[in-house]
């Protein structure tokens, strides 16, 4: 589209604007508020998320007393001790990944690789998360989730060492472990939060603890960015010692584009050795078998072959509708997610007029990407205020259909400033997916499978995004395609929240006829059972779902 634009969009006022609302939201969801304003925080055991317990809950197991007042305090303060050790650790991984993101693609291009090459290397980590992420998840349950998180630091760090080689098959090799690491990162941190929230009897708060990770994260995106920026620009990338290429020129590297790198494998360094001294080791472990020590670690890792929990994970899938049409929504929403994050620039280039003599446009990209950051922040303390009144899986409704009309907004815009807008609403519904989304899959996917049904998640997002890197798409038509995928995945989340909402149902029914001591099994109790026979993963050949 051609700009009839006089001039470029305001993006300092955009942002002002943004900022002004994220400070009013996150004000509005935190404790001060509750407390200055009289109004009594909610009730963790509310039963919108009541049923978020029940996969960990052992039979015969009560809840704490809600009327508790010590109970209660007592319950909030593991909380936010397990929170703190929570985000110490993750928020310096997604640190070390925030650092590198904005430099690949720019250290490639100073070490002189043209732009197919340059694709190569991008093609070959998203593929090889989709390829090793496949089992590498199933692994990390039968192995222990806190080994795997070292292991994250220790395969990230030596991606980021690779960085210094400008021979290309070093850095094939780095883009290859850097996609190992990704799946790690989107797996077995959630997986290990939630599991850890189930054994330390907080689970009914595990809403609030992805809120505050989506919320920290883009916090962490900001300065990350400002950090990064400041070490770029220090120095000049200059070769500094080691063998010559075929061309004569040095392999190794310092300086310049690589010391954002550098601080990233700081953060991994500090991120592995934090989440070994101040994390427990936890497992997939099925109902009634929570034995978490140390003496059975060697137990846990010979149980099956290497490719046995992808297996399991995938027949899982394939025979529970709801596991099944969550990784849909998820593979959807995270695929329309990554193809925003490769279009956005030349969709608002497309669109700001040009100036005089130049050809050109100069964009403020990091105050863009702060603008965006600052939504994505609203929207995770958006949802903590809607949260405690609406349930999880209509919330997801919302977010899907928002964000479909925003991306529909952004085709048909001729505006740099009604694009720009759109594109901040949707960052607004990233902020709310998190939270939304590892709350859902938290109540949704065994434990004992959980880490491998994550990654399996990701094979069809991987395959999304290498479809969006190796065909010439324009930002129009990527745009139209994330319209549709955000439309379908707000049906899937639609069917998704119908079943949830009966299974909910019956549910309470079922709490409701145990309370009241009934032996003789009633109608609804024999409905119940038949519900959770075609519930499960693995049915009776003679029940028809």
């Amino acid at each position: 589209p051609v700009c009839t634009c006089a001039t470029m969009a305001n993006y300092p006022l955009i942002f002002g604007i943004s900022l002004a609302i994220n400070v009013a939201v996150t004000f509005r969801s935190s404790d001060k508020f509750k407390l200055y304003c009289g109004s009594s925080p909610r009730n963790q055991e509310d039963p919108h998320n009541k049923h978020e317990d029940e996969p960990l809950l052992e039979k015969g197991a009560s809840a704490p007393d809600a009327g508790d007042g010590v109970g209660k305090a007592t319950e909030k303060a593991r909380h936010a001790a397990l929170l703190r050790r929570y985000l110490a650790v993750y928020l310096l991984a997604a640190l070390s990944d925030w650092l590198q993101g904005p430099y690949v693609y720019a250290l490639y291009d100073q070490y002189g690789y043209s732009q197919h090459l340059i694709a190569v290397l991008f093609v070959a980590g998203f593929g090889s998360s989709m390829v090793f992420g496949s089992f590498i998840g199933g692994m990390a349950d039968a192995c222990g989730r806190r080994k795997f998180v070292i292991l994250f630091a220790v395969i990230y760090a030596l991606s980021c060492m690779t960085k210094h080689y400008k021979s290309f098959h070093i850095l094939m090799l780095g883009r290859l472990l850097g996609g190992i690491a990704t799946s790690l990162l989107f797996s077995v941190f959630d997986s290990w939060l939630i599991r850890a929230h189930a054994d330390a009897g907080v689970k009914s708060y595990l809403s609030k603890s992805f809120s505050a990770a989506a919320y920290g994260n883009s916090l962490v995106a900001i300065g990350a960015g400002l950090v990064a920026n400041k070490a770029a620009s220090s120095s000049d990338l200059l070769p500094f010692f080691g063998g010559k290429d075929e061309e004569g020129e040095a392999l190794f590297y310092m300086g310049g584009y690589l010391n954002p790198f550098d601080i990233a494998l700081l953060a991994l360094i500090l991120c592995g050795f934090m989440a070994a001294t101040m994390w427990e080791e936890n497992y997939g472990e099925s109902k009634g078998n929570h034995n978490n020590s140390a003496d059975d670690d060697d137990g846990h890792c010979k149980d099956q072959p290497w490719y046995g929990a992808l297996k399991t994970a995938y027949t899982t899938t394939v025979r529970s509708r709801d596991i099944f049409l969550c990784g849909a929504v998820s593979s959807f929403f995270e695929g329309s997610m990554y193809i925003f994050v490769f279009m956005w620039t030349p969709a608002l280039k497309n669109l700001t007029p040009k100036e005089e003599g130049e050809d050109s446009v100069s964009l403020p990209f990091g105050l863009i990407f702060s603008t965006f950051m600052v939504c994505c922040m609203a929207g995770s303390s958006l949802f903590s205020i809607l949260v405690e009144r609406i349930k999880v899986e209509v919330l997801g409704i919302a977010v899907m259909l928002v964000s479909s009309l925003s991306m529909m907004a952004i085709v048909f815009s001729s505006s740099d400033v009604v694009t720009f807008v759109c594109m901040n609403l949707f960052e607004m519904c990233v902020g709310m997916y998190w939270p939304i989304m590892g709350t859902q899959k938290g109540g949704i996917v065994p434990e004992d499978q959980r880490a491998a049904i994550y990654n399996l998640f990701r094979i069809p997002l991987n395959f999304i995004v290498l479809t969006s890197l190796l065909t010439d798409l324009t930002p129009k038509q990527s745009f139209s395609a994330n319209t549709i995928m955000l439309a379908v995945g707000a049906v899937c989340q639609a069917i998704l929240m119908k079943n949830r909402l009966n299974v909910n149902s019956m549910d309470e029914l079922k709490g409701k006829a145990m309370q009241e001591g009934d032996e003789k099994p009633t109608k609804n109790e024999e409905d119940m059972e038949a519900l959770e026979l075609i519930k499960s993963p693995d049915p009776p050949a003679d029940v028809v779902v």
